[in-house]
């Protein structure tokens, strides 16, 4: 008797929490099942993919660095929000063929509902890095009304993600190390207004450099938002809560995306019930 699963891949791949998650939630709803980590080579990504339309256990994968642009051309059909993100990060066998899902938008966004659901009068979000996380973020957060600075090493880079994904509006792009110096700017009165600081970099990360950003930079009650994982607790987090600001680590993102892939590989809802014991055994 075979066992259906699905896979996270990407290069590299070791230090993926996914296995972590899904097996968890595999075994709190007794599924025969499994989830795996395959690291795929940025060269070997085209290889992978025609081996595992081959074999019928394969439910899907969800793929990460480098691969997110890179597989949109190796599948037959893609889910018009991803299309939109130019990013897939969960690809699903349904029937004969491949779609590509981006589930990071959603992921990223649940954490911040409640602050969503409120009104206000002005939303400016200042997202730090241009790679594929940072598609799907800026795509959700324009959705949603914010203004968006995106900062990178390379603002041309930068400038053209956002004629790409935001034409429309008053975006705008600017030097990642603007934001490592301390500034004195006076920002205006930021009631009824909402403002957020992403870390869409994988600055930051164990084995990364650090992410340098002075938080003078962020007006009065801003949310700083990172989406690294390992280590769950930043430096870029402990000096925004130490400067009184909001956070939210990159776990509740990873949960939060992983549990609309899941649905869609194994046809279960995940026991979200028990996000605080998976927390637990993530080490967030």
């Amino acid at each position: 008797m075979t066992t259906p699963y699905a896979e996270v891949i990407g290069d590299p791949i070791a230090h993926s929490k996914s296995p972590a998650i899904h097996g968890f939630w595999i075994a709190q709803l007794g599924l025969a099942a499994d989830y795996r980590a395959h690291r795929v080579e940025e060269g070997a990504l085209g290889d992978y993919i025609e081996r595992r339309r081959r074999d019928a256990d394969w439910r899907g994968c969800n793929v990460t660095m480098p691969h997110k642009q890179a597989i949109v051309p190796l599948l037959d059909r893609i889910d018009p929000s991803a299309a939109c993100v130019g990013a897939v990060n969960t690809v699903v066998r349904e029937g004969d063929q491949l779609t590509g899902y981006n589930t990071d938008v959603a992921g990223f966004l649940e954490p911040l509902s409640e602050v969503l659901a409120a009104p206000h009068l002005f939303r400016m979000a200042r997202v730090l890095g241009t790679g594929g996380a940072a598609r799907a973020i800026i795509s959700g957060l324009s959705g949603h009304g914010f203004t968006i600075v995106l900062a990178g090493r390379n603002p041309d880079k930068a400038r053209a993600l956002l004629h790409e994904l935001v034409p429309e509006g008053e975006h705008h792009a600017i030097d990642l190390a603007h934001f490592a110096q301390p500034t004195d700017f006076a920002f205006d009165d930021r009631a009824q207004c909402c403002d957020l600081v992403v870390n869409a970099s994988p600055l930051g990360m164990r084995g990364q450099p650090p992410l340098c950003f002075d938080w003078s930079h962020a007006p009065p009650g801003s949310i700083a938002y990172d989406i690294v994982t390992d280590p769950a607790e930043t430096e870029f987090l402990a000096n925004a809560r130490n400067a009184g600001f909001g956070t939210i680590d990159g776990m509740a993102m990873l949960i939060g995306q992983a549990a609309a892939a899941f649905e869609r590989f194994f046809g279960a809802a995940p026991p979200r019930k028990d996000d605080a014991e998976l927390r637990r055994r993530l080490g967030g």
